[in-house]
């Protein structure tokens, strides 16, 4: 039981003192009446939600062990924290999830899973009918992945095409959406109010957006295209807030003081990219991965 719950029930027998006190038999009853039902309601409601939560980790640290994850991807484990991001993300086995812009899916390997059997994923990526190859390529690419193993049977593949293509899911059906280290690509090709927008649009009225992404220096100006895949913080937080958004979080859960975010090519310069190849490799995989901000925001229920 919570442990406000707790103080209560504690407590009570000093409130109903207080309360024969100041009031009637009959109205003290009458309060006691309505006050009980209420306080076994909220202890029930909370013991579900504790419940659920603890369902929810279990499954995680199945699900990370799992066969279907590549050694590589668990490697990556260190630097991404997947089980800390997803708990102040507050993703629960049966909500109904988008995650935006998948890429090779290492975020996919873990959230379908977790939610095949009591939830609904929906990953919304690249459009196979993109005039661009690369587009096309890794279109292809992810749904060859999502039919390799039977833990993404009940994967739901949306296209994010901004601005023709944005019905990541059902107006106002999803409980989260997630997005790791993309608003940087948003910058880059000049749709981001359009990604936010299709974000806001398919979110419930307090649905939440996660947010993770490569941090950029504080006393750096923005650069409106994040060239070099650094985006700070607040400049984030603004492109939110212009959308609808609310801030509600922010966690150092995958900061990464190492990150001197000076790089010759960038964020790409760390691994996994490794864009320098075997030039000062040491060097920069003693760094790790990039310094990432982790924000929660939430859709305004008015």
């Amino acid at each position: 039981m919570p442990i406000y719950l707790t103080i209560f029930m504690v407590g009570l027998p000093y409130i109903e003192n207080r309360a024969m006190k100041k009031m009637t038999h009959s109205r003290y009853r009458k309060t006691v009446t309505i006050l009980i039902p209420l306080v076994i309601m909220l202890a029930i409601m909370f013991s579900a939600s504790a419940i659920a939560d603890a369902e929810t980790k279990a499954t995680l640290a199945i699900i990370l062990a799992g066969e279907h994850r590549s050694d590589a991807n668990k490697a990556r484990d260190k630097y991404r924290h997947p089980s800390e991001t997803l708990s102040f993300f507050d993703i629960s086995h049966d909500m109904t999830v988008v995650e935006i812009s998948p890429g090779g899916g290492w975020y996919t390997e873990i959230l379908a899973p977790l939610l095949k059997d009591k939830g609904t994923f929906y990953a919304a990526g690249f459009d196979p009918d993109s005039p661009i190859e690369y587009f096309q390529k890794n279109a292809k690419y992810f749904e060859e992945k999502m039919n390799s193993n039977e833990v993404y049977s009940k994967v739901n593949i949306t296209v994010l095409a901004p601005p023709e293509k944005t019905a990541i899911a059902p107006p106002g059906s999803v409980d989260r959406v997630l997005t790791f280290r993309n608003i940087h690509n948003w910058m880059s090709g000049g749709y981001t109010d359009d990604v936010y927008n299709a974000i806001y649009t398919a979110l419930k009225p307090g649905g939440i957006l996660g947010v993770v992404e490569h941090r950029g220096r504080l006393e750096t100006p923005q650069d409106p295209k994040a060239d070099s895949g650094y985006v700070n913080q607040d400049y984030a937080v603004k492109l939110a807030e212009k959308a609808g958004f609310k801030v509600v979080g922010s966690s150092e859960i995958n900061a990464n003081p190492k990150d001197t975010k000076d790089h010759p090519k960038g964020v790409w310069t760390l691994p996994p990219s490794l864009k320098l190849q075997d030039k000062d490799r040491d060097q920069y995989l003693a760094i790790g991965e990039s310094d990432r901000f982790t924000l929660k925001f939430i859709k305004p229920k008015e």
